[in-house]
């Protein structure tokens, strides 16, 4: 039964779309103020030399994001998306309060599991109400719109805390931040947004009834049971996994070599900053690319990236390239692979499937702030950025010998789609002009109208009558039915009354094996308006009594022995 008033698409719903993208840049905004000077404030506040103990902080957030992801994607269908979106805010509501009379380094690094709790819903219900609310046509778009909105959040108030730092104490900055965003954040989600749990009723009713998987299942689906949900899961832990050396790591690199705390503050910025920006671009375009090499080529631009920080030792002007390509690399990367699990999942486990995906993908948190800690105290910071890029590019072959398989067709598309979908097949279409010089070097003019339509309207001299009902049995050469007086290995070109039928038919005959048919654009109307050759249907052009339709010669030409009409 259909749900009354509710309908999927980014333009009927564009109020409330609009409304969650502007509250993801307020929970990217939180993980901003953290972003460029908490490291800092480890090493220069609490006197913190072990880069472990510094990016304890990096683990902390990693595990509670994980497990709030997981949670709630368990947790959307039962409780309601937007009671965990507000539970997200209420969670974020202590964090400025700890970060501003920590006595010890520990107060903060439980001020971020509050604020991955905070992330894990926040973040995660924004997502899944964008899809619910746009349906799986624009899903890209949708996603790279989410999360541009949270990375351009994360990159505005990372670049604001890092030139503020030198004139302000860090400190203070991320703290009076963190409570005007925390505070804004929890008001806008209890009075403005509106639960969508009956958008995902919809679109389940569209695409036929489904139950709802257990979590457990969920679990092992997304972790090892489907292979593109496999590389989805291990891309978004690695992907993590060098945001976190990016986030912990690369400002006390950078400062160990020389960067000032602005030119930290800039290289902190710019890498959320074209990542951000990106993905307006790039959710998009993997609604018509595909998904998976936008991943896996995504991917390798990352390890490139790594790479470039480590070759220019720390320098600024190196580093800010290394930058602008993580972020390069990541717009690639982010909204593509939430949308690959979205195209793989019925709607009433999505919430549980991407819960799944955004569990491993934010575990790489943990295991990159272990991992480049442990090694950058053993061996140096260049050396554990060398292996997270070995790892990166690692993953991006793993997604590129993934076998991917094909995006599910969307639930329904408009005849205006469909029709600009044939057009773009068929292009170059003719105009009326162009149709006629192309008739006079041996194309095929075919006549899709009705007979009624031909004797109230005439025809074209020289063209053959097929009718659109039996256009593919007559020029099909195995049919039994074909037209003998017409090739595929000829041009054809169709026309109809007014151009929009013959697109859809010049499809058909691309696909029987005449690759360069088409259309003619305005169709016989047009043909009549440019002033160009039309006769009147006369008796010895009708269907004789058992004659099949389209079986018939072209039609005659007005003044056959001149054909004088050729020449104009």
């Amino acid at each position: 039964m259909r749900t009354a008033g509710i309908r999927l698409g980014l333009r009927a719903n564009a109020g409330q779309f609009a409304l969650l993208v502007a509250l993801n840049a307020f929970v990217g905004a939180m993980v901003g103020l953290e972003r460029s000077v908490l490291p800092l404030i480890g090493k220069d506040d609490f006197g913190l030399s072990s880069k472990s103990a510094i990016l304890s902080f990096v683990v902390a957030f990693g595990i509670a994001k994980a497990v709030a992801n997981l949670a709630a994607g368990g947790l959307a269908e039962r409780v309601g998306r937007k009671r965990l979106l507000v539970l997200g805010w209420l969670f974020a509501l202590p964090v400025p309060l700890l970060i501003a009379v920590a006595p010890s380094w520990w107060v903060i690094v439980a001020a971020n599991v509050l604020l991955g709790l905070n992330q894990g819903l926040a973040w995660s219900m924004t997502v899944v109400m964008k899809i619910d609310l746009v349906g799986p046509r624009r899903r890209g778009l949708a996603l790279g719109l989410n999360e541009s909105a949270g990375y351009l959040g994360v990159a505005l108030t990372a670049f604001a805390t890092g030139a503020l730092a030198a004139t302000y104490a860090p400190r203070t900055l991320v703290w009076t931040g963190a409570a005007a965003i925390a505070g804004l954040g929890t008001l806008v989600s209890l009075l403005f947004i509106r639960d969508t749990g009956a958008h995902v009723g919809e679109e389940q009713r569209l695409r036929g009834a489904a139950v709802a998987s257990t979590l457990r299942s969920a679990f092992v689906r997304g972790t090892v049971g489907d292979r593109v949900l496999r590389a989805c899961s291990q891309a978004g832990l690695v992907n993590n996994l060098n945001d976190a050396l990016a986030w912990g790591l690369a400002p006390l690199y950078l400062a160990a070599n020389g960067a000032s705390i602005t030119e930290v503050g800039i290289v902190a910025a710019i890498y959320p900053g074209v990542w951000g920006l990106g993905q307006l671009a790039t959710g998009a375009l993997s609604d018509h690319t595909g998904r998976k090499s936008l991943i896996a080529s995504g991917m390798l631009v990352q390890a490139g990236a790594l790479a470039l920080l480590v070759a220019g030792g720390g320098a600024f002007m190196p580093a800010l390239g290394g930058a602008i390509l993580l972020g390069v690399g990541t717009a690639l990367v982010y909204p593509t692979l939430i949308a690959a699990v979205s195209d793989v999942a019925q709607p009433v486990d999505r919430a549980q499937l991407v819960g799944v995906y955004r569990f491993w993908r934010d575990f790489g948190f943990v295991v990159g702030a272990v991992l480049a800690g442990t090694i950058a105290d053993a061996f140096g910071s260049g050396a554990a950025i060398v292996v997270v890029a070995a790892l990166t590019a690692g993953s991006g072959i793993w997604v590129a010998a993934t076998r991917w398989g094909e995006r599910p067709p969307p639930l329904r598309r408009t005849a205006s789609e469909l029709l600009a979908e044939a057009q773009r097949r068929i292009a170059p279409r003719l105009d009326p002009a162009e149709a006629f010089a192309a008739f006079g070097e041996g194309a095929a003019l075919v006549d899709l109208r009705s007979q009624d339509e031909r004797r109230r309207e005439g025809i074209i001299p020289g063209s053959i009558h097929i009718p659109r009902s039996v256009l593919e049995w007559r020029l099909d050469p195995d049919s039994g039915f074909s037209n003998p007086h017409i090739r595929l290995e000829q041009r054809i070109i169709v026309f109809c009354a007014h151009g929009f039928s013959s697109s859809f038919a010049a499809v058909t005959v691309r696909d029987l094996g005449c690759r360069s048919s088409t259309d003619m654009v305005g169709g016989f109307a047009g043909w009549k308006a440019a002033g160009l050759p039309v006769l009147e249907l006369d008796e010895a052009q009708e269907l004789s009594e058992g004659e099949l339709p389209g079986m018939g010669a072209p039609a005659s030409r007005e003044n056959e022995k001149e054909a004088g009409w050729l020449s104009r």
